[in-house]
C-alpha cells in the first residue's frame, strides 16, 4: 500500500552566534556529520563532516564555514542528502562543537546561539543551546534509517564536554534505549 507520506531526504544544518568581543580570542564554532554503518549503527564512526572536509561521495557538504560568527543570519551551513547515501549506512548524528584553542569556552559564553535544522522551508528543529549552556559541544539531529529505508529525524539536543576531536570519537555513542 503507497503512503502519501514524504520521506526525509535533503537536510540543512544552520549555525549562528556572535562574534567575540573587540580583543577578546574569537569564536569558532563547527558542524560536525558521523556517519555509522548498518552493520554498527552506534560504533565508531566511518566517516566524519566538518571543516575542511566533505563525506566521500558528496552526499553531505559543508556549504559555509564561518571561524569568527561575523556576517549575517547562519554563519555556517552544512547539507546533508540523506535520499543519495547509501544504504551501508544506518545512521547519521549532526552536533555543534566550540574550539577550545585559546581555553575553555561553553555555550553559555557566547551571544545568541541558534541552530536550525530544516527540510525545504520546514524547521524540523531549533535550539539555542541555553539548556545545554555549561557544555563545550552538543549533538543537535539524529537520522536513523528504518527498516522501509526511509529516514526518521529525532531532534533532541544533548551536551558534551571536551575538545571536537574528542567530541567527534564519542558524540553518536548513545545506546539504543538510552
Amino acid at each position: 500500500m503507497s503512503t502519501p507520506n514524504k520521506d526525509i531526504d535533503k537536510i540543512e544544518v544552520r549555525l549562528k552566534w556572535d562574534p567575540s568581543p573587540s580583543g577578546a580570542p574569537v569564536h569558532d564554532l563547527d558542524i560536525i556529520a558521523a556517519t555509522y554503518l548498518a552493520e554498527a549503527p552506534y560504533g565508531s564512526p566511518a566517516y566524519l563532516v566538518h571543516f575542511d572536509s566533505r563525506s566521500p561521495d558528496g552526499t553531505i557538504t559543508l556549504n559555509r564555514d564561518s571561524r569568527t560568527g561575523q556576517g549575517l543570519g547562519f554563519d555556517e551551513v552544512m547539507t546533508l542528502e540523506l535520499e543519495r547515501l547509501s544504504a551501508a549506512y544506518s545512521r547519521v548524528v549532526v552536533g555543534v562543537a566550540i574550539q577550545q584553542r585559546d581555553g575553555r569556552r561553553t555555550f553559555a559564553e557566547i551571544a545568541n546561539t541558534g541552530v536550525q535544522v530544516r527540510e525545504g522551508y520546514t524547521n524540523l528543529a531549533e535550539d539555542d543551546f541555553s539548556a545545554v549552556g555549561a557544555t563545550t559541544a552538543a549533538t543537535v539531529a539524529e537520522f536513523v534509517r528504518s527498516a522501509s529505508g526511509a529516514w526518521e529525524f529525532h531532534g533532541t539536543v544533548r551536551g558534551f564536554d571536551g575538545d571536537p576531536e574528542s567530541f567527534a570519537a564519542t558524540m553518536g555513542s548513545r545506546t539504543p534505549g538510552a
